[in-house]
């Protein structure tokens, strides 16, 4: 037996709390008649109370709640096989986590507006699978293409500059990386979202770019922080806040690079767009990107069908009520 709503269980907790309130309700009664009337006067008024029948209504009462509790949590069992076709699309985020991202001019930095925005697009997505490229000075897969979403946001949680001590942004390399990481399959439309601050350090990006096109991926790049620039702060244990400085000692300023973004989405018929103030574009992406892209089949296999049985504790819960409404706690006179 499982059970699609195990967290119900919790509510449990209740039961003893109803039966004290019970047993406290009897007990109350019993003492508010004995303080105002007079013992035998007390039992000849309630000579025609039965008390077996109370407790019987009390427990049939107990009974019903538990019932409707499990019936809430949705018991399942008993299976039948059947084939399930999935339908989606191919996508990889190529999240840059270089120092670069940690630039407060967007609140509070790049990176967390970044990882915010890849949930909104995973809620989003139904039946299409999500993979995570973290990138720096190199590129690795951290989440492969999976539907199960959870296991892709717990991978994004760890994204930071720390996991990939080389500086740098080698954006060519991410987007190689997420090419070797799709699977073959003929006819399945394919996409790669990058977030950037567009500053490429190393690698070609526009040759990695040519080859996305060949291999029929659209490139969806999404600008992080401002034209201006703005210095890179660094924070370490024990130290105040310091911002990040070069080779020759001198303070580093990160600045979008649009140019560079504007051709990969260009040379691949993708969309750049530029991050703003209270509007990512994640929504613009994915509206006017991921959405129109073909949901093609790509899966077909047997999956085990559990029947749901909640009825039977939800019927038996309800019955227990209703005979509970009509058990009298009176003596017919």
């Amino acid at each position: 037996m499982q059970f699609g709503n195990p967290q119900m269980f919790w509510w449990l907790a209740v039961v003893p709390v109803v039966v004290l309130l019970l047993v406290w309700a009897f007990r109350a009664r019993r003492r508010a008649l004995e303080r105002f009337v007079a013992p035998p006067l007390a039992e000849r008024l309630t000579r025609s109370v039965r008390p077996v029948a109370r407790r019987w209504k009390a427990v049939l009462l107990v009974a019903g709640i538990v019932f409707a509790l499990l019936a809430l949590a949705q018991p399942r069992w008993g299976f039948e096989w059947r084939q399930v076709k999935r339908k989606g699309v191919d996508v990889f985020v190529l999240l840059d986590v270089s120092k670069s991202m940690l630039t407060e001019d967007v609140r509070p930095n790049r990176l967390t507006q970044a990882k915010f925005a890849v949930a909104d697009l995973m809620a989003k997505l139904a039946g299409d699978r999500i993979g995570l490229v973290a990138f720096a000075g190199t590129a690795f897969v951290q989440c492969p293409l999976t539907i199960d979403y959870e296991a892709c946001r717990l991978a994004l949680r760890d994204a930071e500059p720390r996991i990939i001590p080389r500086g740098g942004s080698a954006i060519g390399a991410a987007i190689r990386t997420a090419l070797k990481a799709f699977e073959a399959g003929e006819g399945r439309d394919r996409a790669i979202v990058l977030i950037t601050d567009g500053e490429e350090t190393e690698g070609d990006a526009i040759a990695a770019a040519a080859e996305a096109k060949k291999a029929g991926v659209r490139i969806y790049a999404i600008g992080v922080g401002s034209v201006e620039g703005e210095l890179i702060p660094v924070r370490e244990d024990g130290k105040g806040m310091e911002f990040l400085k070069d080779g020759e000692g001198k303070v580093v300023k990160s600045r979008l690079d649009e140019g560079t973004l504007q051709q990969l989405a260009l040379q691949t018929e993708g969309i750049y767009v530029r991050s703003a103030a209270g509007d990512f574009g994640m929504e613009t992406v994915y509206e006017k990107g991921i959405a129109q892209l073909q949901r093609k089949e790509y899966e077909e296999q047997l999956q085990k069908k559990l029947f749901e049985r909640f009825q039977w504790p939800l019927g038996i819960g309800l019955l227990l009520l209703v005979v509970e409404m009509f058990v009298s706690d009176r003596k017919r006179i």
